[in-house]
């Protein structure tokens, strides 16, 4: 990796909890600092007619620069299933090796380079591979989006013991509100930020957008910007 580059891996306390929203998100935040900044997908599943990923193409549009598709997102899957299913399905394999080497080209290009993983941080990518392999071979501090909704205390949580155990860096958290009927959230927001021991970089209200959310959030500890208190 450059290193001047800025690079960072996004997970998530489950699947469908904003990962991708949020890593457009900070995109654009970075964006706004004079950041070229880089979206990368390294595996995605679910392709539709035009075989095309949703998440890939927003991570694309949100990027503050272009970039060759096949490094952005080496691997692309046909069906929205587990990727290692669908990876066999299609009689191929992923290649850890592969994705660092896109990776590190796509790093000598850009200023920052923000790797989103795919589902939660442990998701199979093979026989005897997982997301959490990905991100402990990348090496990268990692910002985990919490979905909040009922049962988002135990995912995070057991979520950082994973990342920790990997002896990767919890850089910081997102608290993404995706579920607006949820009970006591202000209640489930204090009880992760007793237990977390990484600064909370913002709070996504629902219903808001990429570009909206992206004034809301903090870079953390890189360009000169300082994450929220959590206190």
């Amino acid at each position: 990796m450059n290193k001047k580059t800025q690079a960072w891996f996004v997970t998530g306390t489950d699947t469908e909890t904003g990962k991708t929203f949020a890593t457009c998100a900070l995109l654009h935040a970075l964006r706004h600092q004079g950041v070229r900044a880089l979206g990368m997908k390294p595996v995605a599943a679910g392709t539709d007619a035009d075989g095309s990923n949703e998440d890939v193409e927003r991570l694309i549009a949100a990027s503050g620069m272009a970039a060759p598709r096949q490094l952005i997102n080496p691997y692309l899957l046909r069906s929205a299933i587990a990727p290692h299913i669908a990876a066999a399905e299609e009689g191929r394999s992923i290649d850890i090796g592969q994705i660092v080497r896109a990776f590190n080209t796509l790093s000598a290009m850009a200023e920052a380079v923000i790797v989103e993983g795919v589902g939660g941080f442990c998701v199979p990518l093979g026989p005897k591979i997982d997301t959490a392999d990905l991100a402990q071979k990348l090496g990268l501090p990692v910002i985990l989006v919490v979905g909040m909704r009922l049962g988002c205390i135990n995912h995070a949580l057991l979520t950082r013991q994973a990342i920790a155990a990997r002896g990767l860096r919890l850089a910081g958290w997102i608290a993404n509100h995706i579920d607006p009927a949820m009970l006591r959230f202000e209640d489930n927001l204090a009880a992760l930020r007793e237990r977390i021991d990484a600064p909370l970089l913002g709070i996504i209200p629902a219903g808001s957008t990429p570009e909206a959310a992206a004034a809301l959030l903090e870079i953390p500890d890189q360009f000169g910007l300082k994450p929220m208190e959590n206190a």
